[in-house]
């Protein structure tokens, strides 16, 4: 069962419904689809229901399905396992015991601006307790930070609630956690009917400086997955000990400091968001989607192998803090700087809050460093304004 909402739903998934013809959930989204030319299989809410509490696979594309599934599904064992993984807190608390001794501290909303910030084992992450895509992610290493991070949450809170609905971007509780130093790294995976982890994506996130909270630059190739994939598995079936969730994919965000694996967030039902995951497709061929629906067995690493030399990156395009959402941006003047663009999907800035979604390929040295070096870095106000 698939269910497709809004903002987003990529051409490769939706040319891998139709080819599948798995059956949609008929919604205002998929018949607009509909009505556009897809050929999708669309079921109404009552038989997309019966065929969730009948224990079918389901996937979305967007974390608005998550409140219409906990609104008519009456399946605990899935319903249970979308909350749990929703709720930063209550997933910190559950797995604690695998990474001991990391601060964590739940606050609501209104008590931000009392929190004592000598009080607080600085650096410390500031994030909600239910968020997406970085928003409302702060890092606070000095106790000013603290200040101008909930004057930013003041600012910005209105925009996040008018994009996504309450069970997307919470507001009522935020989550403070030590920070961990190392590597931050993203995952696409799912766990089967019998709680086995499988790993369908593993991206780097690399970040411009400390302060940086973007989604600007996600990678993979050969070398990541060759080291990663054998102990991420390990640590996912370690976290489905304590969790114990059955037939749900999950995309994991998480942060690796030497012999520490600490979890940022888990989104279920969905891998990489607004099309993130398809970096797998454009790179190497896999649709993840197909994988955990068809419980298709996959070698990430021989896929990979096969790409030797070669990165595969997805970048989400923020804009800058004070760029005018309402101004033209010239993309196509952005492309301009990339060798090998495997995709790039256009947004529009005031609805989604971003500029594109921007795929490369990249040689792992030399002009392809380069390039992704300065993607990372760039504020991109140097398109805003031009053409469209």
């Amino acid at each position: 069962m698939i269910i497709l909402d809004a903002p987003y739903a990529s051409a490769p998934l939706l040319d891998y419904i139709e080819e599948s013809q798995h059956p949609v959930l008929a919604n205002e989204f998929t018949e607009k689809l509909a009505v556009g030319g897809r050929a999708l299989n669309l079921v109404d809410a009552a038989e997309c229901a019966r065929r969730l509490e009948a224990g079918e696979r389901i996937y979305t594309n967007s974390e608005n399905a998550l409140a219409w599934i906990l609104d008519h599904v009456d399946n605990p064992t899935l319903t249970d396992a979308i909350r749990l993984f929703k709720d930063k807190a209550a997933m910190r608390e559950k797995l604690a015991p695998l990474s001991p001794g990391l601060f964590h501290k739940t606050v609501d909303r209104a008590g931000l601006e009392a929190v004592n910030v000598a009080d607080l084992p600085l650096p410390v992450v500031l994030k909600p307790a239910v968020g997406f895509c970085s928003m409302g992610v702060y890092v606070i290493e000095e106790p000013d930070d603290w200040a101008r991070a909930v004057a930013d949450i003041a600012w910005r809170e209105d925009g996040w609630h008018e994009r996504y609905p309450e069970s997307v971007v919470g507001g009522n509780e935020y989550l403070i956690e030590g920070y961990l130093a190392g590597t931050e790294y993203a995952l696409d995976a799912y766990f089967d009917e019998d709680g086995v982890p499988h790993i369908l994506n593993i991206l780097r996130h690399d970040f411009a400086g400390p302060e940086d909270t973007s989604d600007r630059m996600y990678l993979t190739d050969s070398a990541i997955v060759d080291a990663w994939n054998d102990r991420f598995t390990a640590w996912l079936a370690a976290v489905n000990e304590v969790v114990g969730a059955r037939s749900i994919p999950v995309h994991v965000e998480l942060r690796v400091d030497g012999d520490t694996i600490a979890p940022i967030e888990f989104n279920p039902l969905r891998f990489a968001g607004l099309g993130g995951t398809d970096v797998a497709f454009f790179g190497v061929g896999l649709r993840t989607y197909e994988a955990f629906l068809e419980d298709e067995s996959v070698d990430l690493a021989a896929l990979y192998a096969t790409r030797p030399g070669k990165v595969y990156s997805m970048s989400l395009l923020n804009p800058a803090a004070t760029a005018d959402l309402s101004a033209p941006f010239d993309h196509e003047t952005l492309l301009a700087h990339f060798s090998h663009v495997l995709s790039y999907h256009r947004f529009d800035p005031e609805t989604v809050g971003f500029y594109g979604f921007l795929f490369l390929e990249t040689d792992a040295e030399g002009t392809g460093a380069a390039e992704r070096d300065w993607l990372l870095r760039s504020d991109l106000m140097e398109f805003v304004g031009g053409a469209l």
